[in-house]
């Protein structure tokens, strides 16, 4: 595949790329993350979490920083808002279009490019930053995600990830979703794994140095209860809005689905005012 050389020229379109989408299981992710309202996730739920993302990898005006699977543009338009020249990758160019009118109220040109983590169109050491927000967890083949993040990056670069971790919230929904769902491909990997410091420090190898990270948690306070975070996520968070249509002529399966999800929200909120999501920050620099 040819790839480009980013020259840090920000646009403001964006670059769709038929081969990305020619792989029926990118197909289908890119099915999953275009249902429902993401950038509500984003905006709503987790605004924060781009934030620290790029306070952790230390952004800075003028540097070229790529965000990889970027959604809407929760870690790129902060970087953007630091001066530094940002390219925001996703698969889903439905999730790049919220994003890109976005960037374009607050005064701020990114470019916004489709693209497949597995596969970036970028040539190597083409950033000074590369990062992730809870998106190239996602990728089905994690190794193959993890040597791209390595590959574009500059030696001495920074590469910087935020991951739901398996035993946080989030990695508790996944595992409550999995009995009412598809089996995944053959060689897929589930997302939580990326929580798991060894499994990403064994991804990522001798290629990178000064590996750090950190559990921490992020309050999530959107929700008044339970009953009001699985509406939400049956209307926005495509994961759990294609669980549910995979179910929708199976009633008793979708109840029991529904239940599983409000028993382990209550179980969650219970004697807490601000619920925190766990995830793992993992920062690093390109050897």
């Amino acid at each position: 595949m040819n790839r480009t050389t980013y020259s840090g020229d920000a646009v403001a379109d964006v670059v769709l790329r038929p081969e990305s989408t020619s792989d029926p299981i990118k197909q289908k992710h890119r099915a999953v993350w275009a249902s429902g309202d993401y950038a509500a996730v984003a905006r709503e739920v987790i605004p924060a979490l781009g934030r620290v993302l790029v306070d952790a990898c230390d952004v800075r005006a003028g540097e070229q920083v790529l965000d990889v699977a970027a959604g809407s543009g929760n870690a790129a338009i902060p970087a953007a808002l630091r001066g530094a020249d940002v390219v925001a990758s996703d698969l889903t160019p439905e999730l790049l279009d919220v994003g890109r009118a976005e960037a374009s109220r607050r005064g701020l040109e990114l470019s916004w490019e489709q693209g497949d983590c597995e596969d970036l169109p970028y040539d190597d050491a083409s950033f000074d930053v590369v990062m992730s927000s809870v998106g190239v967890m996602f990728a089905p083949h994690h190794q193959a995600a993890a040597d791209e993040l390595v590959r574009v990056a500059r030696p001495g670069g920074r590469i910087a990830l935020a991951s739901w971790t398996p035993e946080g919230f989030v990695g508790r929904m996944f595992a409550t979703m999995r009995p009412f769902v598809p089996a995944p491909p053959p060689g897929a990997q589930p997302p939580p794994l990326w929580g798991d410091p060894e499994h990403v420090t064994a991804l990522l190898g001798d290629r990178v140095t000064d590996l750090a990270w950190q559990r921490r948690e992020l309050p999530v306070d959107r929700f008044a209860g339970a009953d009001e975070f699985v509406a939400f996520f049956k209307r926005h968070y495509g994961p759990t809005v294609m669980a549910f249509r995979g179910l929708a002529d199976r009633p008793e399966q979708a109840a029991a689905l529904e239940r599983a999800l409000l028993d382990l929200a209550r179980g969650h909120h219970r004697g807490r005012p601000t619920p925190g999501w766990e995830y793992l920050l993992l920062t690093a620099r390109r050897a």
